[in-house]
C-alpha cells in the first residue's frame, strides 16, 4: 500500500503526489469553490487516470496534524493485493434515503468485501436515514457528512465526476484490508434524565411536556442569550426507547415561535435524554484515548481517515490541532492522515457492528493492507 498526499492552493496550484500516477483511489477535502469546478475534477483525473476520485466538501480539511481552510487537500492510495470499487446515488426531495442506500449497499456486496466509507451531501441528506440504510453493510461503515464551513449553505460530494451536492458515495474496501475504527466524544452529562415527548425527525417541540426550547434556556442561563450558538457547546445526549446505546445530537437552529428545537440528526420521540457540557482538556484527553485505541494492527503503511465535528473545532477554536496531534503521536510515522471537519459523522457504536449517525465526536478510520 503506497499514498501519496498533495495539496492545492490558489496561489501554488497543485503540489505533490506526482509520484503515484497508478492509484486506485483518491480522497479530496475542500474549503474553496474550486473543489466543485470541472476543472479540479480534470486535474486530478489528469494526474489519477486509473483512480476512483472521490471526496466532499469541509468545515477544515485535514493532512497530518495540520487543519487548514480555503484549500483542497488529497491523498491517492496505490493498493498492492486489494482493491476498490464505489458506487453513487443523488438524493431527490423527499427521498426514501434508507432505501436508497440500501440498493447502493447491495451493489457493493462480495464475499471479500471488508470496509465501506461513506461521504454524504451535509444539508440536503437525512444522516440518520442515511445511516439506517447503510447498517445492511454486514461490514463496518464509516465516514461522514459534507461541510461548509461555519456558513452552513451547501455541500459538494465527489464521485468519480466533478462534485456536486445532493449526492452520496460509497467506496468498498476489498480483499487484504485491515480496517480498525474508533470514536470518541469527550462530553459529560448534567441534569436530570427527561423525555422526548414530542418530536418529528430532528424538530424537538416538548421535553417531558414542556416547549423544549424554554427547557434548554431554562438550563443554560445566561448563555440562552447567544442560541443557536451558545447550543454547540451543550449538545443532547440521546437514548433510545431500546436503550441498547446512546448517540449525541448537537443544537443547530431554535424557533422562538412554537418553542421547537432543531438538532443535527434524529431525536425519536419517547428517547431519553439529558444536556452535555464539557471542558478542552477533556475533548483533547478523550481524543488521545481514541487514537490510542486506533493504533495500527501491524506495521506497514497505511492511511488514517480522520472526521470530526465541526462543533468540537468551534468550541475548541485554536487548541482544534491538538486533537489531530495526539491522534498522529499514536498512529505513528508510517500512518499518514487525512480528513475533514464535517456536519456529522458515520461510525459503529462501540462494539456493535450497525452504523450510525453522531455529532460532536472524532472519528478516526486507519486502513492498511
Amino acid at each position: 500500500m503506497n499514498i501519496a498526499q498533495l495539496r492545492w492552493t490558489e496561489e501554488t496550484g497543485w503540489v505533490g503526489g506526482n509520484d503515484l500516477p497508478d492509484a486506485q483511489l483518491v480522497l479530496a477535502f475542500g474549503d474553496h469553490a474550486y473543489f466543485h469546478s470541472a476543472e479540479c475534477f480534470a486535474d486530478l483525473r489528469a494526474r489519477f487516470p486509473k483512480a476512483y476520485i472521490t471526496g466532499c466538501s469541509s468545515s477544515g480539511n485535514v493532512q497530518g496534524s495540520k487543519i487548514s481552510d480555503n484549500d483542497i487537500v488529497a491523498s491517492a492510495v496505490r493498493f498492492d493485493k486489494s482493491r476498490v470499487r464505489i458506487v453513487s446515488f443523488d438524493v431527490a426531495p423527499n427521498a426514501d434515503i434508507a432505501q436508497l442506500s440500501r440498493a447502493m449497499v447491495a451493489q457493493l456486496q462480495e464475499t471479500d468485501l471488508r470496509h465501506v466509507l461513506v461521504f454524504s451531501d451535509g444539508m440536503c441528506v437525512n444522516g440518520s436515514e442515511l445511516a439506517f440504510g447503510l447498517q445492511s453493510c454486514g461490514v463496518t461503515v464509516t465516514g461522514g457528512l459534507a461541510g461548509d464551513a461555519e456558513r452552513f449553505g451547501k455541500t459538494w460530494v465527489m464521485a468519480n465526476q466533478p462534485a456536486r451536492s445532493r449526492c452520496v458515495v460509497l467506496i468498498g474496501l476489498y480483499g487484504n484490508i485491515s480496517v480498525n475504527n474508533q470514536y470518541c466524544s469527550g462530553w459529560t452529562e448534567f441534569g436530570g434524565e427527561r423525555i422526548v415527548t414530542k418530536s418529528v425527525g430532528n424538530v424537538v417541540s416538548e421535553i417531558d411536556g414542556q416547549p423544549a426550547l424554554a427547557l434548554y434556556k431554562k438550563y443554560l442561563g445566561e448563555l440562552a442569550s447567544s442560541l443557536p450558538g451558545s447550543g454547540m457547546r451543550f449538545p443532547l445526549n440521546i437514548t433510545t426507547q431500546q436503550g441498547d446505546h446512546s448517540l449525541i445530537r448537537t443544537l443547530l437552529a431554535v424557533n422562538e415561535a412554537d418553542q421547537s428545537l432543531t438538532f443535527a440528526g434524529d431525536v425519536p420521540q419517547g428517547s431519553h435524554c439529558k444536556l452535555m457540557r464539557t471542558n478542552l482538556d477533556y475533548l483533547i484527553e478523550n481524543a488521545n484515548m481514541c487514537a490510542q485505541n486506533a493504533r495500527p494492527t501491524n506495521s506497514t503503511d497505511g492511511l488514517c481517515v480522520v472526521v470530526s465535528c465541526v462543533g468540537r473545532r468551534i468550541v475548541l477554536g485554536q487548541l482544534t490541532e491538538e486533537e489531530l496531534e495526539v491522534v498522529e503521536r499514536h498512529t505513528g510515522a508510517k500512518i499518514k492522515l487525512t480528513g475533514f471537519y464535517s456536519y456529522g459523522e458515520l461510525a459503529p457504536v462501540r462494539n456493535v457492528l450497525h452504523c450510525h449517525l453522531h455529532n460532536q465526536t472524532l472519528s478516526l478510520t486507519i486502513i492498511q493492507e
